[in-house]
Parts: C-alpha cells; sequence; structure tokens
C-alpha cells in the first residue's frame, strides 16, 4: 500500500477463458490442508473490536497522508465503518473535518488487527466488493507486527489486494521489501477479471504465504508467485518469516490512483462478506 522509490520488478498476468469461482470457501480450504484459525463473518451489528481496532486521522505527525499522499481523514464514526447485514462496511464521503493537524476533504475508514491477531505464515483471504470511481484505492493487506528487520521496507509489507477505483477490470497483489525507504524495493502483479464482472462485483481475494513463497489467488485462480526478495536486515526468507496482522481501508487520492474528480461518486463503498485465516 505504501509508496515505493527504488528498482521495480512488475509482472503482470491476465485470467482469460477462466469462468470466475470462488473456490476458497472454508471447506475448500481445509480439504487442501488449511485449517481455519481465524475469521470475521461480520454477522453482528457492531465491529468486534477484540479482532479489530480503528486508525484515526491523516497519519500526522509522524506519516502525512500515510506516506502515501492520501486525502482522506480516517474516522470511527458509523457512517464510515460499520457492520450491518452481515458486512463489514467501509464508506468514503466528501466532507470537510479538521483536527490540531489540518483540514480534510475526505473521510472513511481503516481497521486492522494490529495488537489483535497476527501470523507468520498461512493463508489470508477475504470476499469483498469494491467501489469504483477515481480517486478511490481499497485495499485489504499486511504489516510486521514487530519490525524485526528496520523501517519500512526493510521489515516488509504484503498487499494482499489493492485496486485503483478508475480501473474495476484489476487488481493487483504486492510485496514490498529491502531497505529501509528510500532504499525499498517492491514486486507486483495484476489480475483483470473476465468479461462480465469486474471488482464491483464480490469476489474473494487471497494469498498462500509458506516459507519462501507467496502466492495470490483471485476466486481461486492463481495469478502470481513470488519467491525472490531481501532485507538488508537478515537472511532470506526474512522480511517474510515473522508475524504480519491485516489491514482492510478505502484510501482516497493517492499515488496509486490519483485523486478524484468530478465524476467520483461520494458516498461511495467496500463492503466485506468475511475474513478468514488459516494454518498448516
Amino acid at each position: 500500500m505504501k509508496k515505493t522509490i527504488g528498482t521495480l520488478i512488475v509482472v503482470t498476468m491476465m485470467a482469460m477463458g477462466v469462468s470466475s469461482k470462488v473456490a476458497a470457501s472454508e471447506n475448500s480450504a481445509e480439504q487442501e490442508g488449511w485449517r481455519l484459525v481465524w475469521s470475521d463473518e461480520f454477522d453482528g451489528n457492531t465491529l468486534d473490536q477484540s479482532k479489530w481496532r480503528y486508525d484515526i486521522g491523516n497519519g500526522y505527525p509522524n506519516l502525512p497522508g500515510w506516506g502515501n499522499e492520501e486525502l482522506q481523514y480516517y474516522s470511527d464514526h458509523p457512517k464510515n465503518v460499520r457492520v450491518e447485514n452481515g458486512e463489514l462496511i467501509i464508506e468514503a464521503h466528501q466532507e470537510t473535518v479538521s483536527d490540531q493537524y489540518g483540514t480534510y476533504g475526505y473521510t472513511s475508514g481503516k481497521v486492522l488487527t494490529d495488537g489483535r491477531f497476527s501470523q507468520t505464515y498461512g493463508r489470508f483471504e477475504a470476499r469483498m466488493r469494491l467501489p469504483a470511481g477515481q480517486g478511490f484505492w481499497p485495499a485489504f493487506w499486511m504489516m510486521p507486527q514487530h519490525d524485526r528487520y528496520g523501517g519500512w521496507a526493510a521489515s516488509g509489507e504484503i498487499d494482499i489486494m489493492e485496486n485503483a477505483g478508475a480501473t474495476p477490470h484489476k487488481v493487483g497483489g504486492a510485496i514490498h521489501y529491502g531497505g529501509p525507504w528510500p532504499d525499498n524495493r517492491f514486486s507486483a502483479g495484476d489480475y483483470y477479471f473476465p468479461n462480465g464482472t469486474n471488482a464491483t462485483d464480490y469476489h474473494e481475494y487471497a494469498v498462500e504465504w509458506e516459507p519462501g513463497e507467496i502466492r495470490w489467488y483471485v476466486d481461486g485462480n492463481l495469478y502470481l508467485t513470488l519467491n525472490d526478495w531481501y532485507t538488508v536486515g537478515g537472511p532470506y526468507p526474512a522480511p517474510f518469516d515473522q508475524e504480519f496482522y491485516l489491514i482492510l481501508n478505502l484510501a482516497v487520492g493517492g499515488w496509486y490512483g490519483g485523486n478524484p474528480d468530478g465524476s467520483t461518486p461520494f458516498p461511495s463503498t467496500m463492503a466485506v462478506d468475511y475474513v478468514r485465516v488459516y494454518h498448516r
């Protein structure tokens, strides 16, 4: 999710002629040897704060714009983050809010399992639908619970799914690694949806992370495998050999897809049906 300055290694894959299938239900994952160890089905009427916490603000004072030139103020207000009808709703609004650091033209939501749940290796999946519109940046990603190998991105980052709202025909996955900024690096790939569907429909996004390899899936379709990375802070397979926690957010603006314009629909929502984590 964070900006990378340095060598870029980009892998792009296209899913063509493959029927969309949601293959990572709890039963099918377990049939492949994965054991469910943590989940949130969002069946209640409030966010389960034993599993998630809110991020609040715009990253000030240490990381303004969350390091990505993002424009939104993250809020814990129910209009921005709520659980209803079996879904987690993260909703972006165009409105003016202020705090001690400045004034912002948008609000949205970000929740994370930091301090509540983290895991080394496993299958991490979520079924979700995304908003379309210039300037939206929804993401499902992971950060290290402890920066064992140094500051970002020496301790790693795993982007399970991110999307630029102006291009709903594709989503991306990535890892960030190397040295602390600005000596960070990344490797990434894109998944292009088959005709007749896009990111505004429900799809399941997953990674399978094992020692020395990470694999990315959409609706059970493997589209990216990475096994070549490094960190200045330790030997391979570091930094991807430590506990990571989960993040769900809907950013507005930023370097990934640019800023909103007059065509951008507000309010817009990212809806999450479930998040499940497996181990084996």
